[in-house]
C-alpha cells in the first residue's frame, strides 16, 4: 500500500508544481488564526509537498521548527529554523539545522504517502509523528494539518488504535477538518 501511495504521490507532484503552491496558498490562510505560535513544518523528502514557501511566511509570524529523528522508535524533536540557517543533513536524509534549538511545537505540519476524509493518514511505517503527535498531545492541545496532494485520498486506508488523528488536512483543491 505504501508503495502505491508513494506512486500515486510521485504522479501528483511530476504534473507540476502549480498545485503544491496552491496547497501552500490554502495552508497560510488556513494557519492565520494560529499566528503566533511556534509552527513545525518539514524539510521534503522526494515528492512531499514542499512546505517551505509557507514556512517562509509563517517565520514571520512566528517561531517555525522543523523535525529532528532522534532514534528509532522515539518522538521527534524539533528545532528552531529559519530561512537562514545552515542546514545539515539528518536522518532518512531530511535536513535539520546545523545547530541545535529545540522548541516544543504548538501547530504541526504533517507529510504523508495517504490520507482519508476522517482524518487518518498512512506515513512511512516508522511511527514518529504518531508518537510525536501523542506526545505533544499528552502536554496540552497541539493542532496537527496534514499537507498532500488530492490524489493521494484513499478511502480504505487502514486505522491502527497507534495512529494520531489529524485536527486538518490542505490539499491544493480543499481544506478538510475534523
Amino acid at each position: 500500500m505504501r508503495r502505491q501511495a508513494r506512486e500515486v504521490r510521485d504522479r501528483a507532484h511530476a504534473r507540476g508544481m502549480g498545485a503544491a503552491e496552491q496547497a501552500s496558498k490554502l495552508l497560510l490562510g488556513f494557519l492565520t488564526p494560529h499566528r503566533g505560535k511556534v509552527t513545525a513544518g518539514y524539510m521534503p523528502l522526494g515528492s512531499e509537498i514542499d512546505p517551505r514557501p509557507a514556512m517562509t511566511v509563517l517565520h514571520g509570524r512566528g517561531p517555525v521548527a522543523v523535525p529532528v529523528v532522534e532514534a528509532k522508535a522515539h518522538p521527534l524533536r524539533f528545532d528552531r529554523w529559519t530561512p537562514e540557517f545552515a542546514m545539515v543533513e539528518g536522518a532518512f536524509g531530511a535536513l535539520i539545522p546545523e545547530r541545535s534549538e529545540p522548541v516544543v511545537p504548538e501547530v504541526v505540519i504533517v507529510p504523508m504517502l495517504a490520507f482519508n476524509r476522517a482524518g487518518h493518514r498512512l506515513g512511512y511505517g516508522g511511527g514518529f509523528y504518531d508518537r510525536t503527535l501523542a506526545m505533544l498531545r499528552a502536554r496540552g492541545p497541539v493542532f496537527a494539518v496534514g499537507l498532500v496532494y488530492a490524489a493521494q485520498e484513499l478511502p480504505n486506508l487502514p486505522v491502527e488504535p497507534t495512529d494520531a488523528p489529524l485536527d486538518a488536512i490542505v490539499t491544493e483543491r480543499e481544506v478538510l477538518t475534523f
